[in-house]
């Protein structure tokens, strides 16, 4: 089974954050926040306008995205989680991620 999100929504996997803190303390599951960071599985047409043409969303396939810690719609498909936002849930595309 496959999910194609629809109109201005996004399917994205979070990326999960290090278990490991930068001074070497092992950070146990329960002290973990979920991650606000994803990687864009899919993307819905974009929203229908009045005048029957559709605005194409910015967020593209593969890119990585940061979005607020409350948003979106947690689902399970197999063994793998998503998560489906709505294109204004999204609050930045990481350029960069070094």
């Amino acid at each position: 089974m496959a999910l194609r999100p629809l109109n201005v929504h996004i399917l994205a996997q979070r990326i999960e954050e290090e278990t490991v803190s930068k001074g070497g303390i092992i950070i146990p599951d329960a002290a973990k926040e979920k991650p606000a960071r994803a990687r864009v599985v899919a993307v819905g047409s974009g929203k229908l306008n009045k005048n029957g043409t559709r605005q194409p969303i910015d967020i593209k396939k593969d890119e990585l995205v940061l979005f607020g810690k409350y948003a979106g719609t947690e689902v399970k498909l197999g063994l793998v989680d998503y998560i489906i936002l709505r294109e204004d849930d999204i609050l930045a595309v990481i350029e960069d991620d070094k």
